[in-house]
């Protein structure tokens, strides 16, 4: 951005216009009073508006100073707290950990991921959810410095990721009061009869999810698909259907949303990666958290 005159100027004029007058703000100075002036005349030059006029001994503002001054005011008052902000900065160094959230993952599970460096003193957290592919692009471009996400990435000779497992956590059935006792009767195979909302194909965990309802001879009636699980949960607590969900979270989906489990999706697993840009892992948050996982 060009500017057609200085922040020099600008901050003479302000001095001019709290002091009320240039012989004053002069003496404030320390400088001659013909060099505050000229420095004043040139802000009102750049601007194309007279900012001061005379009145009596003095000067005041016109309505384009009053404008001008109101401005000013907060520049100045701000470079006034630079040396605070800059000595805390330098006496509490933060430490940034960009994640790239995979939209797949369940988001009750993120927080629950990290929670092993959240204690990290000076932690910057940054978080960007996107889909998959685009994450894996963004974290070999060094962009982010992890991926969390429901599946490891895929073999790709152009693209050097490396995936770290975190674990898996068995999948549960939970439902709103409303549906709990229906749920409950004669479970799973109540499932063809009470609304069912599921994450829909983007989650890796809903091709096991299908699977499973072949397995137990149950064609569910499904009544919503979502892609983002904090929105399934969401409707779910507010009593749209019975719905699965990772056992990583049932705290979680107990006490916000006043759900209650209902039964196992025996046999599915929630996974959890950590996809990183280096094998070695230099990131030393990164480290940590796969460590506090295995």
């Amino acid at each position: 951005m060009s500017l057609s005159y200085s922040y020099k100027h600008l901050y003479y004029f302000w001095v001019v216009a709290k002091e009320g007058g240039v012989s004053r703000a002069a003496d404030r100075l320390g400088m001659a009073v013909q060099t505050v002036s000229t420095q004043v005349r040139e802000l009102e030059r750049a601007l194309g508006y007279a900012l001061l006029k005379p009145a009596g001994r003095g000067l005041v503002l016109t309505e384009a100073g009053q404008v001008a001054l109101q401005q000013a005011d907060q520049i100045f008052q701000l470079g006034e707290q630079l040396p605070a902000l800059v000595r805390d900065a330098a006496s509490t160094p933060t430490v940034r950990l960009a994640v790239g959230i995979s939209n797949g993952l369940p988001k009750l599970a993120v927080r629950r991921l990290l929670l092993p460096v959240m204690d990290e003193p000076g932690l910057r957290l940054l978080c960007h959810e996107d889909q998959f592919e685009g994450l894996l692009s963004e974290l070999a471009l060094h962009r982010l410095d992890v991926v969390l996400a429901d599946r490891p990435a895929p073999p790709n000779p152009n693209l050097k990721v490396y995936s770290h497992s975190l674990g898996e956590s068995p999948m549960a059935w939970y439902a709103p009061e409303a549906f709990y006792e229906q749920a409950l009767l004669d479970f799973p195979r109540s499932l063809a009869k009470v609304p069912v909302l599921l994450p829909t194909t983007h989650s890796a965990v809903r091709a096991r999810i299908d699977q499973w309802f072949e397995r137990v001879g149950v064609q569910p009636r499904i009544v919503g698909e979502f892609e983002d699980s904090a929105l399934l949960a969401t409707f779910g607590g507010g009593g749209m259907g019975v719905f699965p969900a990772t056992e990583l979270v049932q705290d979680k989906l107990i006490s916000r949303y006043d759900l209650r489990r209902v039964g196992d999706c025996e046999g599915v697993q929630e996974s959890f990666y950590a996809i990183g840009a280096d094998k070695k892992v230099a990131h030393p948050l990164i480290r940590q958290l796969l460590l506090a996982w295995h």
